[in-house]
């Protein structure tokens, strides 16, 4: 047998052995709220993805147990578990070690998804327990661990076995530890929507997802035969579709590129970037590969047609890509993100990569599609001509206030100009706004009060969303302007608030008026929340003040029933209707105080989910989203 197919313990490499990742989860899974506890199947999946990448996987299975834990099994090689030269199992190593496992040898993996091969490991440190089943060789191993420890006596120096088998793959069960996690009840739906999407990255790829949590187990079977053109269809499925979806692929540089794209009635673009089976949010390199060839091809098209002039300028990328959906999938043999979590591929190969197989895949399809060409050039020139009209309209909007710290008189503003020290609240009302700018902290809070709910961006054209006061105050004190569907003046560097913080009553209207403000920094400022500078204030919903002891603050209904069970005697019970009815004082300890406050930061794990979801709660269809705020009511403090 040759290196290249063998896989057994000196296949995994060791570059450092396990430390910190308990103190410091965040480092390994981005955050220890749902979205980090979700990323625990997520890292486990994709080891089983990386079995399928290499040709040993075909079928995968994920189950949400009722006691809280959760499964995967494959029916990969399974993990080796002879003895590494350090002395132990290999499956020890990849289980106790970071950096230690198949994907750092070329001949086992050429190319993987996972946490940069840390992620075994880190689920094992991360869980209260850990169980895995190894059915190789045919025998089952087994091993089991407690917080990232070994409790499975070895025998012979060898893992134990339970059984024959004549099957191979990896099953392994874990608890997330409660003393990691804010939360360890994992979010069915995100989980399912991340295997559908790996579903349709590996069309060749079985995903079964059982959640056996409540009364009737949900069973969902993910296969998806068209791979990525299947994913932009269902991206589009309630859309006007243009044309049918275009795909192509090649190999460039030892890097395989997918694309996949397609035309509809709308007036914006939605571009997914993948490498390696892993959603990168905030794009990257093969990502601008994409964009600046296929920008390139079609404006020398537009002149070798006439549609545009010797004298007209190009059109541009935003204009091209005015109405598309598309998704962008490679395979890196050795891909660089910047965050531990993946959000950006840094890789400059990759832009070259895609670019080559851009420049020629394309350029064959619309010579022998030119009514298809024509149709998407007279859109990117009709798109043109309202950018223009609107960059125009914008100017004037927006020019008498370019700038202004105290536009409109409504924001306070603090005195420091760090951009990392400060914060802005973003306060509902006049008497709250009044309270708050009382009660902050001077020196780095900042106080912009705006009055009732603001436009609701899903339904308003451009100019109506640059017309509207608040909204144009906000733009404003933030600083760094915005994008829209027909150019990009957003920049990031230029925000003056590392925190902006929603701050609402804790009711029906104010988590409406959350909804309309999270619409418009999703619609036209995304990076304020890819780069995690959104939060909400969580101000409490109760003040229980007892007769005998300490007044305390309770932030929902779990708390108030906690505190009615442990506190003994009587209690007088404060309900708070809304953020007016506190002083100053309480304001502050409440939901200012840094040491004191509660805020959650919204994230964007899953960019179709998220604008399906935006879509729905601020659309015209009342149907769905009375089902959703139904569903979720339960949740009195359902992640963002």
């Amino acid at each position: 047998m040759s290196k290249k197919d063998t896989y057994n313990a000196g296949s995994i490499s060791v570059l450092e052995g396990l430390e910190a990742v308990r103190k410091r989860p965040g480092m390994y899974i981005g955050s220890v709220s749902r979205k980090g506890l979700n990323h625990l199947i997520y890292e486990i999946v994709d080891n089983s993805v990386d079995e399928h990448l290499a040709g040993y996987c075909s079928h995968i299975e994920v189950y949400l147990e009722k006691d809280g834990t959760a499964t995967v099994i494959d029916d990969g090689r399974g993990i080796p578990v002879d003895m590494h030269e350090l002395g132990v199992p290999a499956e020890r190593l990849v289980f106790t070690t970071l950096h230690a496992g198949g994907k750092f040898d070329d001949s086992v993996y050429k190319t993987s998804g996972g946490l940069h091969g840390v992620g075994s490991s880190v689920v094992n440190a991360l869980s209260e327990f850990l169980d895995i089943e190894i059915s190789r060789d045919g025998y089952i191993h087994h091993d089991r661990y407690e917080r990232g420890v070994p409790c499975v006596q070895l025998k012979d120096g060898l893992l134990p076995t339970t059984g024959r088998t004549k099957k191979t793959g990896t099953k392994v069960n874990f608890l997330p530890d409660g003393e990691i996690f804010e939360k360890t009840r994992f979010q069915a739906e995100e989980i399912k929507s991340r295997l559908h999407e790996t579903a349709y990255l590996n069309p060749k790829l079985t995903i079964v997802f059982e959640d056996r949590r409540g009364e009737e187990t949900e069973h969902i079977e993910y296969h998806e035969e068209d791979g990525i053109i299947g994913f932009v269809k269902d991206l589009d499925k309630k859309a006007e579709a243009l044309c049918d979806v275009i795909y192509y692929s090649g190999t460039s540089e030892g890097i395989t590129v997918e694309v996949a794209f397609q035309y509809v009635n709308e007036f914006h673009e939605n571009v997914l970037g993948f490498c390696n089976n892993i959603y990168n949010a905030e794009g990257g390199t093969h990502i601008t590969g994409f964009k600046t060839t296929f920008t390139s091809v079609m404006n020398t098209y537009a002149r070798e047609l006439g549609i545009l002039k010797e004298k007209d300028a190009n059109f541009t990328g935003a204009d091209i890509r005015n109405g598309m959906t598309a998704v962008i999938s490679i395979k890196h043999p050795a891909p660089r993100f910047e965050g531990q979590t993946k959000t950006k591929l840094d890789n400059q190969d990759a832009a070259r990569a895609v670019g080559k197989v851009t420049g020629e895949e394309v350029v064959r399809w619309f010579d022998r599609n030119l009514e298809v060409l024509k149709s998407v050039l007279s859109s990117a020139e009709k798109a043109a001509k309202i950018r223009k009209t609107e960059e125009k309209a914008k100017t004037n909007l927006l020019s008498k206030q370019k700038y202004s710290f105290d536009s409109n008189g409504k924001l306070a503003n603090c005195e420091s100009r760090e951009p990392s020290k400060c914060e802005i609240f973003i306060v509902e009302g006049d008497s709250a706004g009044g309270s708050a700018k009382t009660a902050r902290d001077r020196k780095y809070q900042a106080i912009l009060p705006i009055r009732g709910k603001i436009l609701n961006v899903e339904k308003a054209s451009i100019d109506k969303v640059l017309a509207n006061a608040e909204i144009k105050t906000m733009i404003n004190a933030f600083g760094c302007g915005f994008s829209e569907g027909y150019g990009n003046d957003f920049d990031i560097t230029k925000l003056r608030y590392d925190k902006i913080i929603i701050m609402a009553d804790a009711d029906v209207d104010g988590a409406h008026i959350c909804t309309l403000l999270l619409t418009l920094f999703y619609r036209f400022m995304p990076e304020l929340i890819y780069e995690g500078h959104v939060y909400i204030a969580m101000p409490p919903l109760y003040k229980a003040m007892p007769s005998r002891g300490k007044e305390e603050y309770l932030y929902d209904d779990k708390a108030l029933e906690k505190y009615r069970r442990r506190h003994k005697g009587p209690f007088t019970l404060q309900r708070y209707k809304g953020l007016g009815e506190m002083d100053a004082q309480q304001l502050w300890e409440t939901t200012l105080d840094p040491k004191t406050r509660i805020l959650k930061r919204v994230e964007i794990e899953d960019a179709r989910m998220a604008s399906d979801v935006t879509e729905m709660l601020m659309g015209t269809d009342v149907p769905p989203r009375k089902a959703f705020i139904y569903e979720h009511a339960r949740e009195a403090q359902l992640d963002v």
